[in-house]
């Protein structure tokens, strides 16, 4: 009888390990709400970051005689965009302690680079086909796509901002060629700096 009491008291004392299925459902469920949750990563002050940097690249590209020397200047704002959206990204993820290359952000990447790979390609042939008046609007439609369908995995504003870019691409493509800059400006400067502000404030950086 005493061997039994004392095999009882020391059975409770210890705790039991938690069962092998019961800890692959925790893991199953932990790793759904990770794959179901919003990329929420998305910089607010790297928008305004890139608007601004627009702005700077409209203002050089309208000085340009050459119409390479107008292409070099988008290009080289291209290359420093990307540069600008990646580091401010991997700043608030870290920050928030929130996945960049996983989960809902490889659904954003996978959504949003489609359209830019078109675009560089686009580019190109549009260029030396001596199409140039018709960048703009690629540009800003392209873009526009690429955050509307990236931004279905990301917070709710983001497919707005790329139906805005798309909006602003088409009035591109009615639009007189001498406008062109202005559009640029309006999209890559003006849509970049109204809603990264929104998403600053209301996400949080």
């Amino acid at each position: 009888m005493f061997d039994r009491q004392h095999r009882l008291r020391r059975f409770h004392r210890q705790p039991r390990p938690l069962p092998a299925r019961a800890a692959d459902d925790l893991r199953f469920i932990r790793d759904t709400m990770e794959r179901s949750a919003a990329f929420t990563a998305v910089s607010g002050w790297g928008m305004v970051g890139l608007g601004l940097s627009a702005l700077a690249a409209t203002w050089l590209a309208a000085h340009q005689i050459a119409p390479f020397a107008w292409l070099r200047v988008w290009l080289g704002e291209a290359l420093l965009a990307a540069a600008i959206a990646l580091l401010s990204m991997t700043w608030k993820a870290n920050r928030r302690g929130l996945p960049l290359f996983s989960g809902p952000g490889r659904k954003v990447a996978l959504g949003f680079l489609p359209p830019m790979i078109a675009g560089v390609f686009l580019t190109f042939l549009l260029f030396r086909t001596g199409l140039q008046s018709a960048l703009p609007a690629a540009w800003l439609m392209l873009y526009g796509a690429g955050l509307a369908t990236g931004g279905v995995f990301s917070v709710p504003i983001v497919p707005v901002m790329g139906v805005s870019f798309m909006v602003v691409g088409g009035l591109a493509a009615l639009g007189p060629a001498a406008w062109a800059n202005w559009f640029l400006a309006a999209g890559f400067g003006g849509l970049h700096l109204v809603f990264g502000s929104l998403i600053a404030r209301r996400h949080g950086g």
